[in-house]
Formats: C-alpha cells, sequence, structure tokens
C-alpha cells in the first residue's frame, strides 16, 4: 500500500516540470517525494515514457506504463501547447508563481519560447531555474559537444564510467540501470536545493546547470587522480578492484556474492572465517599491498570456499563477520525482508488495470518529516482544470484554453 506520512521536509515549495525522458523526472520526483508541489507540463501528447512498456497485461488505457509510473509518482500533470500564445503565456503565469523551475531540453529551446532563464527572472526573482543537459548550458561553460544530443549511454560513455566497467581490460560494459541520467538527476537536486536555500539569504534565485558527463566524470574521481598521480589511464577491472584486494565479486554455487576487504584487521577475521586463519598472518597475504600483488591467489582462495557453497550458506558465515553482500536478483530482492521493513517496495494503483504495482520506494529517511510515495503517477493532463483554478483562471477561463488548443 502507498505510505501515509507528514507532507514532507519540502512542502510548500512549487516547482513547475517541463522535463521529460528520465534525468528531469527523476529529479522532480526526488522533490516530490519530499513534499514539494510538481506540476509536470507536458506537451498535448504527453511524455514520451508514457508509451514505454511494459504495461499490465490487464491495462485497458495505456495511459502509461512501469518506465512512466516509476519516475513520476507524487506529481500533478497539466498538458499544455508552448506553441500557442495562450499556452506560453499559461506557462509563464505558472513559472511566475513557482519557487523553482526545472527542464531538460537542448540548449536553446527555452531562449526561443521566450522562457529562458534571463526573462524568467525578470518577472520572478526569487525563480531557482535548474537545467540538465547531456553537455551542460553554455552559460557555464561552452562545451565543444553542447549541440549534441545525449542519453544515459552516451553519458556513461564519455563520462569515464563505460570505460572502466567490463569483464576485461579490452571489453568496456554500460552499467545496467540509467545511471547516466539519474546521477546527474541527484546532482541537479543537490544543486537545486542549495540554490533554494541561498535565496532565503538574498532573495535571489540562481540557474543551476548540471551537465551528464560532468556529473558521470564526478562518480568516476577515482579515474581522474589515479592518471594524475601515476600516469596510468585505467581499463575495465572486471569483477575486482585496482587497489583492493580482496573487493569484488566471487563465484557462489548458485550465483555470486560480494566480499569487501577494505583493511587488514578485515582480511584476518576472512581468513579466520573461511578456515585459513594462518592467512592473516602470512606476508604474502597479510597487507593490503601484498594481497593486491598476489591477487590471483587471493581470488583462488576465496572461489575455493565460495564456489562449493550456495549465497545462503556463504551468507551464514562471513554475514556480519566482514562485509559480504549476496547478489540478488529482483525476485530476491521482493522476498527480502530488508527492503519490507525499509518501504522500499511501495504498491501504486495502475489506471486501467485491477492490479497494483509496484515501484521503488523513497531511500531518503527523514525522522521528523519523512518522504513518501503519496500517490501514483499522473494520467497525462489530469490535474489540468485544478492546477488552473488554483492559478485564477474561471471555469471559462479554461473553457476557451481548451477551445483554441492551448491545453487538454
Amino acid at each position: 500500500m502507498m505510505q501515509q506520512s507528514s507532507p514532507g521536509a519540502l512542502a510548500g515549495l512549487r516547482v513547475i516540470d517541463l522535463t521529460q525522458m528520465l534525468a528531469g523526472p527523476f529529479c522532480t520526483q526526488i522533490l516530490a517525494d519530499h513534499g514539494a508541489d510538481v506540476i509536470k507540463v507536458e506537451a498535448m501528447t504527453g511524455d514520451g515514457t508514457r508509451l514505454t512498456a511494459p504495461f499490465c497485461e490487464d491495462d485497458t488505457l495505456r495511459e502509461y506504463g512501469g518506465y512512466f509510473q516509476s519516475v513520476n509518482r507524487n506529481k500533478r500533470s497539466i498538458a499544455v501547447d508552448l506553441k500557442t500564445v495562450e499556452g506560453l503565456a499559461l506557462a509563464r503565469k505558472l513559472i511566475d508563481g513557482a519557487d523553482i523551475v526545472v527542464e531538460n531540453f537542448r540548449a536553446g529551446v527555452m531562449e526561443r519560447l521566450g522562457l529562458g532563464w534571463e526573462r524568467l527572472r525578470e518577472r520572478n526573482p526569487r525563480l531557482v531555474y535548474g537545467t540538465v543537459r547531456g553537455f551542460g548550458d553554455p552559460r557555464s561553460g561552452a562545451s565543444p559537444y553542447a549541440d549534441w544530443p545525449a542519453y544515459d549511454v552516451v553519458a556513461q560513455a564519455m563520462g569515464g564510467m563505460t570505460g572502466i566497467t567490463g569483464p576485461d581490460h579490452q571489453t568496456p560494459m554500460k552499467i545496467g540501470p540509467g545511471v547516466g541520467d539519474t546521477i546527474p538527476a541527484l546532482m541537479l537536486c543537490i544543486g537545486i536545493l542549495s540554490a533554494v536555500h541561498r535565496v532565503k539569504e538574498t532573495g535571489k534565485g540562481q540557474f543551476v546547470d548540471v551537465a551528464m558527463t560532468d556529473a558521470v566524470l564526478a562518480m568516476c574521481e577515482r579515474i581522474v587522480y589515479q592518471t594524475s598521480y601515476t600516469g596510468v589511464v585505467p581499463g575495465p577491472e572486471g569483477n575486482r578492484h585496482p587497489l583492493l584486494c580482496p573487493f569484488g565479486l566471487f563465484r557462489a554455487r548458485d550465483g555470486y556474492v560480494s566480499i569487501a576487504v577494505a583493511n587488514d584487521p578485515l582480511w584476518e577475521k576472512l581468513a579466520a572465517a573461511i578456515g585459513h586463519p594462518e592467512l592473516g598472518t602470512d606476508p604474502a597475504f597479510s597487507t593490503n599491498a601484498a594481497r593486491v600483488a598476489n591477487m590471483q591467489q587471493v581470488i583462488d582462495l576465496l572461489e575455493d570456499f565460495t564456489s562449493g557453497r550456495t549465497k545462503e550458506q556463504i551468507a551464514a558465515v562471513l554475514g556480519g563477520k566482514v562485509p559480504f553482500g549476496p547478489v540478488c536478483t529482483s525476485a530476491e530482492i521482493f522476498a527480502d525482508p530488508h527492503y519490507a521493513v525499509r518501504q522500499m517496495l511501495v504498491d501504486v494503483e495502475q489506471p486501467g488495470s485491477a492490479q497494483r504495482v509496484k515501484i521503488a520506494g523513497v531511500p531518503i529517511k527523514l525522522s521528523d518529516t519523512p518522504g513518501a510515495v503519496r500517490r501514483r503517477a499522473p494520467m497525462l493532463g489530469e490535474h489540468t482544470d485544478e492546477v488552473l483554478r488554483a492559478a485564477g483562471y474561471s471555469g471559462d477561463d479554461i473553457d476557451d484554453l481548451r477551445a483554441v488548443g492551448a491545453i487538454r
């Protein structure tokens, strides 16, 4: 069931959300999870991810699938044609009354619409304007790739993440989830809230710019200092760590487990747990430098222990003693009591379907003003009339806007 809780730490903030796809919506969803009133301003045909599978088999509406549901909960939706004079005027009026506006169009689109930062701040000096693009906004540094479109995999590739991920040194590989979008989204959220805090002191909003590639590189900070300090260009390391040992994934009888030994006392505990206490003081293995130098021997020793045991059996030996965890499938996550007690699998309504569906919960836990999944993702234009009435439009005004095709 959906969570019931306080209004959230960000209650009272109003966000005009002009984003689509993943990076922008993920950012604004975090704000919505924590109580901000996020008004998703969509094109008349809606965010393109509404059409993206999967759908429930019995869904008679096909209003949206799992992708859209997962990153647009807690928001309200209005459908506006920004190519009409009336639609643009409506957008400006909503932004005039907002604390934050967020967009992820290519550079220049908002300016061509007359909704650029410089014009908007003249009307609303306290406005915080957040943007996330593949290579950033020219205001913060004009990238030679500023006009290139970008998605998750491009940001992963050019930000350095793909180049250090893969089964061997010759084979780069993308990360499974869309971290080229979600990491920039998190960075943008931090930037927006920093600017909102500053408004309290100065009364002036700011332009907040995150390049997807920059955010990914920031998460891959290790490759920067490694190259700078040593002159060595890091490559894919497989399931190992180049500087720590053992630190990675190891075969089990029914899958894989993770083991992370970041210091020598932990190594002594691990050695004892797997039945080889003598390895804790053996000069060939007793220090991290020695283990890194003899990495394959360490891996072989550990996999002698892990490969003949199930993940559950290994957990019984190592769990709570050294940093350890099984590699979990989604089915195992659904069955794990940790995620139940932490409210990380939340049931929501799926319009058009008789069944409720699960989406990921809110990972940030605040003691007094917790965030929550309060409602499902909105249907296209579900709140148009509600939002416009609150903005001062009469019923006749709304009818007129609908008649000229400015709203849905």
